[in-house]
């Protein structure tokens, strides 16, 4: 039975618990879930062989980093190109202010819930086995595709740097296996040593393609805004959206933290790096290449320095690819063996099951990236499907339902409850049209045979 305990305010959120659940979260006042069959810590066993709360705050920001900037900010150009300059600086501001706060909501939803793992887990509170069907599948789709838009990157990329040597589908084969290997680590901090690389490669490649624009530039005529449909305009408005969709592994991260209290140093660092590099490396690049910008915006260039740029980004497509992959496959992976001493094993069966999960989730995205093979047509399906939600709507939701019976209980709850509800309703909308929007480009450029799918020209 339940007993309700007073209510502690901390971080503008209450925390409730039932009798028996304080003495497990440190004195913590938490509302009991409304399904306890996960209700452990998946990576609580210390004498595991495998140790999975191993990383120092840094080192989650250098992977949410490489993460979240690697492919947002090469589509980011264009989107500016597609709405004007001052709607895109307006946005990527904005939205990026809304992304922060919405990660931080995470992170108070994960301290008064600390058994959640993953966006299942978080469904399951919200919703019980349900919630937790119906956001695990979502999770899983989402960063498939995700996967599936660093395979169609690669392949772009290699098609740049050879010339179209080979077919692009081989190129996406290749991408995949490479992918598949570098993905088998399974524990987070060594991953995030591959992440130093990933975030310098983006950056060198990017400030190569802004030197080189600016020594040479076209001298193009740039707007403060643009005259355009409604379905342009929401196609760029995706890709911003999608610059700013890591949250969706927030919760894998914390939960590999040698100290959770620390992820908001983490969200900090990736907060001040992603939306400080979006601004200026999205206008520049827009002001030097003008409204016929590439996406990604490394083949705004001419040939020798598109080359170039693509063969130093290449550690950020295939890396950053690499943590996605390695989000979902760890989530498919304790799904089917939380509560199992296979967690923390290195036997065959737990490595070999590892391998083939991802192995499987990597297949999948291949043929995804080889499906919808124009790179913004991707963008905007998976920002409309997954990103716009677990960015923005599900995180509103999460402060609304930790503060259930209190949200008109003062001035600053009812702040707070209007920002969270205009946040639902933000993700939401970009969720509802941007399906239209994306559905309809790619009709349109599938019709105009750009991008075939499942073709060698690609």
């Amino acid at each position: 039975m339940e007993t309700k305990a007073h209510v502690k305010e901390q971080n503008g959120i209450d925390y409730r618990a039932s009798d028996e659940e304080k003495g497990h979260n440190n004195g913590s006042i938490l509302e009991k879930p409304r399904s306890t069959a996960n209700h452990d810590d998946p990576f609580g066993n210390d004498d595991g062989e495998v140790q999975y709360r191993t990383m120092a705050w840094w080192q989650a920001a250098l992977i949410m980093i490489a993460e979240t900037v690697s492919l947002g900010i090469l589509s980011l150009p264009s989107a500016i190109a597609g709405i004007g300059m001052v709607p895109g600086v307006i946005l990527i501001i904005g939205l990026g202010i809304i992304a922060t706060y919405t990660g931080y909501t995470i992170g108070q939803f994960k301290a008064a819930y600390p058994f959640v793992h993953n966006m299942a887990d978080a469904g399951e509170v919200l919703l019980g086995p349900v919630g937790r069907e119906v956001f695990g599948i979502a999770q899983t789709i989402f960063l498939t595709f995700v996967m599936g838009s660093h395979l169609l990157t690669f392949g772009l990329a290699m098609n740049a740097i050879t010339g179209h040597a080979t077919c692009s589908i081989v190129w996406g084969l290749v991408g995949m296996l490479i992918l598949f290997v570098v993905a088998i680590p399974r524990t987070l901090k060594q991953v995030s040593y591959f992440s130093i690389a990933a975030f310098a490669s983006i950056v060198a490649a990017v400030f190569i393609t802004m030197v080189a624009l600016g020594v040479s530039p076209p001298n193009p005529v740039v707007h403060a805004t643009v005259s355009t449909t409604f379905n342009s305009a929401f196609a760029s408005v995706l890709n911003i959206v999608f610059a700013y969709a890591g949250h969706v592994a927030f919760f894998s991260f914390i939960s590999e933290l040698k100290d959770p209290k620390d992820f908001p140093k983490a969200l900090g660092a990736l907060q001040i790096a992603d939306s400080s590099m979006y601004l200026v490396i999205a206008v520049v690049i827009y002001r030097y290449a003008g409204p016929d910008v590439a996406s990604p915006a490394l083949g705004s260039t001419g040939s020798i320095v598109r080359k170039v740029a693509y063969g130093v980004a290449l550690p950020t497509i295939l890396l950053a690819g690499v943590i996605y992959g390695h989000v979902n496959t760890k989530y498919v992976y304790v799904r089917i063996f939380r509560g199992t001493k296979h967690i923390a094993e290195r036997s065959r069966f737990a490595t070999g099951t590892w391998i083939g999960i991802a192995l499987a989730l990597w297949i999948i995205a291949w043929i995804i990236a080889e499906s919808i093979p124009v790179f913004n047509d991707l963008v905007g399906l998976i920002s409309a499907l997954f990103a716009a939600n677990f960015t923005y709507t599900l995180s509103g939701v999460f402060w609304l339902f930790i503060n259930a019976g209190k949200w008109f209980s003062n001035w600053r709850k009812i702040s707070l409850t209007i920002v969270n509800l205009f946040i639902v309703a933000l993700g939401l909308t970009v969720c509802g049209v941007g399906l239209y929007s994306s559905g309809k480009a790619i009709h349109e450029h599938s019709v105009q045979g750009a991008g075939k799918a499942w073709n060698c020209e690609t």
